[in-house]
């Protein structure tokens, strides 16, 4: 499939979760199974190059891609949680929403010293979490590979968060 087929799968639903946002719904992707392949498949190609040692696949949407991409290029999946969900000691970020701050965590030995991380989401828009993941792994002593979507909203700037941190997306609106 193409780009363009992929993107013909994402829905636009205006006016959620509030009025005057356009979600950009990917549950028929999800629901198509050549597309998610197809998805998957290009995300690969486009990070093949990167070598990474391992991947951070935030909550939720992201662990979607992310577990498909670590099957796909044989790496390991770290999950980036909110606060509280991880069972295991872990390493914790705080950072700012619209209206408040929140936390995100992955495991404390999810990150190895110099090992390159590729960040893993559905979508990019302000860039606050995909930022908070980068903020992980530097915590934990790692380096930021890149960072992996499949919708990019470049309208709201999110690469700026990322301080110059490669961005791979499939779409941009």
């Amino acid at each position: 499939m193409t780009l363009d087929e992929i993107k013909s799968l994402i829905r636009d639903v205006p006016d959620f979760p509030k009025p005057g946002i356009v979600f950009k719904d990917i549950t028929p992707l999800l629901s198509h199974p050549d597309g998610l392949v197809a998805t998957v498949e290009h995300l690969a190609a486009r990070v093949a190059d990167i070598n990474a040692d391992g991947i951070l696949a935030i909550e939720s949407r992201g662990f979607i891609f992310g577990a498909a991409l670590a099957q796909k290029l044989s790496l390991p999946m770290h999950l980036v949680r909110k606060r509280g969900k991880l069972p295991r000691e872990s390493i914790s970020v705080r950072y700012e929403l619209e209206y408040g701050f929140d936390h995100l965590e992955v495991h404390a030995d999810a990150i190895r010293r110099g090992g390159r991380y590729l960040i893993v989401d559905d979508l990019l828009a302000t860039g606050g979490t995909a930022a908070a993941a980068a903020r992980l792994i530097r915590q934990g002593e790692g380096i930021v590979a890149a960072c992996a979507v499949v919708i990019e909203l470049s309208f709201l700037d999110g690469r700026k968060a990322l301080d110059g941190c490669p961005v791979v997306s499939l779409i941009t609106y």
